[in-house]
């Protein structure tokens, strides 16, 4: 082997040498960069695994972020609102002893009357026996409330002595108070309700002359208005030219518009018709219908309001939707009497109970609401418009029985 031979096979191999080591230089950022390119997968792969993860927290976090505002939507409503359901809770709590105050005293009368009776029997007495409810039985009898209704309050109290659960005068108090809310709550109790979707929505109205009926429907008209109803009035009780002309004021009164007859001693299912007509043609919210009264001819007047109701049906569908019985309350007993007969001929939806102020009667609700199961709409304690007030059944037997175990129930 020559010595040019050696020379090149050691220049080769040290070429050699240098490319492997090149070369091995050369891998090695590159086997760092795949270890970087799959440690960035890594945590590009746990990136996803991370992302989700925060899309779960996002997804999550919304959720709980829904979760939360809602939450703080209730809250921050009800923080915002706090101001409007607590401070009109204010003024409306100072609303309710106002009108507590009211009806207390537009019932001045009727505690004055056999509740203070009872109160007087009570009073001083510290135990409860037989001999102290004949004479609660004997007080019941004769005030206004009718024989039926008396007895059952009467058989109430008796179960409960037996029982040994009437020990005091709070006791027995507690107890008729609370039957007598009973009776008064009927199913449906309170101020009429305009449902949507129906016009005209239509009320008769009916009762015999002279127990403040054509007033009522006034009244009636102008807290429609009030909720904001457009309200159209039918001057039907063709044979008083009062009742005419008094509607006709009432209806100035609360901006309604008014239907009257032609002539006195008209139709009066004419005048309803033609006042479904225009009320129809104007599209108005409310029709309300007076009627005649003359409880000297009962038969004819039955059969007159019976020709009104099919009268009405024919021209508006389901309708009357309300029929409303008006009674005078200074009527006592007589009002169960009358509301009887009403019954007899109309399917009656509710009570209005007038001249509550001006009588000691006012007990004559419970007999009327528990012999025939009517509830009672209204109750009108006054002269004034808000004296028509809607009927609240636990409202009216406190304001009725309270202090009586106390003081006789005058005040």
């Amino acid at each position: 082997m020559d010595l040019s031979t050696i020379i090149f096979s050691v220049l080769a191999l040290a070429f050699l040498v240098l490319v492997i080591q090149a070369i091995r230089q050369m891998k090695a950022p590159i086997d760092l960069g795949q270890e970087a390119e799959a440690e960035e997968p890594a945590e590009g792969e746990r990136t996803p695994t991370e992302e989700p993860a925060d899309a779960e927290e996002e997804v999550e976090q919304p959720a709980a972020e829904e979760g939360r505002e809602p939450a703080e939507q209730v809250e921050e409503p009800a923080a915002e609102e706090e101001p409007d359901q607590q401070e009109p809770p204010e003024k409306p709590e100072a609303d309710r002893k106002a009108e507590a105050a009211r009806l207390r005293k537009g019932l001045a009368k009727t505690r004055g009357g056999f509740i203070a009776r009872l109160g007087g029997l009570f009073r001083g007495k510290r135990e409860i026996d037989a001999s102290l409810l004949d004479q609660v039985e004997e007080v019941l009898f004769t005030a206004d409330i009718g024989v039926r209704t008396s007895q059952e309050l009467i058989d109430s109290l008796r179960k409960e002595l037996d029982k040994k659960r009437l020990t005091d005068a709070d006791a027995i108090w507690h107890k008729i108070r609370e039957r007598s809310a009973e009776m008064v709550s009927q199913q449906g109790f309170g101020a009429v309700t305009i449902p949507r979707g129906v016009k005209p929505f239509v009320i008769l109205v009916i009762g015999v002359n002279g127990t403040g009926k054509t007033t009522t429907i006034g009244k009636l008209a102008a807290r429609l208005k009030d909720e904001g109803h457009s309200v159209l009035l039918a001057a039907a009780d063709t044979f008083r030219a009062a009742a005419v002309e008094q509607l006709t004021i009432w209806a100035e009164r609360a901006e309604a518009e008014v239907v009257k007859p032609s002539k006195e001693g008209a139709d009066p299912s004419s005048v309803i018709v033609d006042a479904l007509k225009r009320a129809i043609e104007l599209k108005v919210d409310v029709v309300i219908a007076d009627t005649a009264g003359r409880l000297h001819t009962k038969a004819n007047l039955m059969e007159e309001l019976q020709k009104v109701r099919r009268s009405i049906s024919r021209w508006v569908e389901g309708a009357p939707h309300e029929t409303l019985l008006v009674l005078d309350a200074t009527m006592g007993q007589n009002a169960i009497a009358q509301a009887t007969l009403f019954q007899e001929a109309m399917d009656i939806s509710g009570l209005i109970l007038t001249k509550l102020d001006g009588t000691a009667k006012g007990g004559v609700v419970l007999g009327i609401c528990n012999e025939l199961s009517i509830p009672v709409r209204f109750i009108g304690i006054g002269e004034k418009v808000e004296d028509l007030r809607s009927f609240e059944p636990r409202a009216f037997i406190e304001a009725m029985y309270e202090g009586a175990e106390l003081t006789g129930g005058e005040g």
